[in-house]
């Protein structure tokens, strides 16, 4: 696809192994870790995402006109909606009832992983743009040629939602909860930027914890080993049993998470009596840190919002990060210094009636998931209020 200089070649690959790991990460760029060639790669060696668990790896690569790779596009072909966080199972049921075959479809995403980051991977330069614009083309391009009924971008950054519509497809919103550092030097000087009433309930939680048997420790780096991955894996199975009815991440992937991104790894654990009760894993960026996974061998009183949300706190001021992202769901973590956000997908639709219905759907759903945003920030918020 020419754009005045050279052309610029797309290929899809049927493995991220299929890409050089050094091109890919400079496209990606070093921020988010989940757009990582390591993190993808750890998802289809586990087998964790592969055509087998319905993830059929059908990524994009650019190559200008030297055969040098300069934009990159996480992709998969999906025989089910599980494992996205943006939900359409109501579109699915609609265009079958219709007669249509809405599987399978082009999926644009890290799966298993509610974490906004670029989807349109252009290398930096002055043909960034170009190379943006030509990976939204070859999605389309690919779309058609598989004859599937739609593709879908979720939890792109806003520059790339805003490229997308431009290209004409439909925008949905949706809502998430992240806590922004306002350079604060420690988690009482955080404290001190809510309500009376915030503060002494965080404060009694944090307490009540600190004074049970429960005692957590921060790992990441070296410090992680297999036995931490044995048992953060049970707890991680027992919520995902719990929640879904199993879980998508196998053991496999968290060894290969701790041998290729330990530094990139944050899991805080929780020990009583020797043995180990529960943890969260964090991934670190470089200016965020996300939550992704909790789980539990037992019930602990407030242990959940501790591992979860204060200890992220605690790093994230720490060292000094611009903000946690404790991923979807949950109003229960305004009240604890998350507040809402939106988030974006994109969606490309083959056939013009089915995308006219959810055109007009969408039309009102993102004015509505707006004022949501605004209600929940405005009634809900913790932060003490000037005046």
């Amino acid at each position: 696809m020419p754009d005045g200089n050279d052309a610029i070649t797309v290929k899809v690959l049927t493995g991220i192994g299929e890409a050089d790991q050094q091109g890919w990460d400079a496209c990606a760029g070093p921020g988010n870790p989940f757009l990582s060639h390591a993190f993808l790669l750890a998802l289809e060696e586990s087998g964790s995402a592969n055509r087998k668990s319905g993830w059929r790896p059908s990524h994009l690569a650019a190559y200008d006109g030297s055969g040098r790779m300069v934009g990159a596009v996480p992709a998969y072909l999906k025989s089910h909606s599980y494992g996205e966080y943006v939900f359409d199972h109501a579109w699915a049921n609609a265009y079958e009832r219709a007669g249509g075959s809405y599987y399978p479809k082009l999926q644009v995403a890290v799966p298993f992983t509610p974490v906004p980051g670029p989807r349109l991977l252009a290398a930096p330069g002055p043909r960034a743009d170009a190379v943006a614009d030509a990976l939204i083309s070859a999605l389309e391009q690919v779309a058609e040629r598989y004859g599937v009924s739609s593709a879908h971008v979720t939890f792109p950054e806003r520059a790339d939602w805003d490229r997308l519509g431009q290209a004409g497809w439909l925008q949905r919103t949706g809502v998430q909860y992240h806590w922004h550092n306002r350079g604060y030097g420690s988690f009482d000087e955080f404290l001190e930027a809510l309500n009376s009433r915030k503060r002494k309930a965080i404060r009694k939680e944090r307490r009540e914890v600190a004074d049970s048997s429960v005692r957590l420790h921060t790992l990441t780096g070296d410090e992680l080993k297999p036995q931490h991955w044995d048992a953060f894996h049970r707890f991680y199975l027992d919520t995902a049993d719990r929640k879904w009815g199993g879980g998508y991440l196998n053991r496999r992937f968290f060894d290969l998470l701790g041998e290729t991104m330990a530094d990139r790894v944050v899991l805080v654990m929780c020990e009583d009596g020797g043995e180990w009760v529960a943890g969260a894993l964090n991934l670190l960026g470089d200016d965020a840190l996300y939550g992704r996974n909790w789980g539990s061998d037992g019930s602990y009183r407030f242990l959940h919002f501790e591992a979860c949300y204060y200890r992220a706190l605690d790093f994230a001021i720490e060292r000094g990060l611009a903000r946690v992202e404790a991923g979807a769901q949950g109003e229960h973590k305004i009240q604890r210094g998350y507040m809402p956000v939106p988030t974006y997908s994109a969606h490309w639709i083959a056939d013009p009636g089915f995308r006219r219905a959810v055109d007009r759907y969408l039309a009102q759903e993102r004015p509505a998931v707006a004022a949501e945003i605004e209600a929940l920030g405005d009634e809900l918020s913790p932060y003490r209020r000037e005046g």
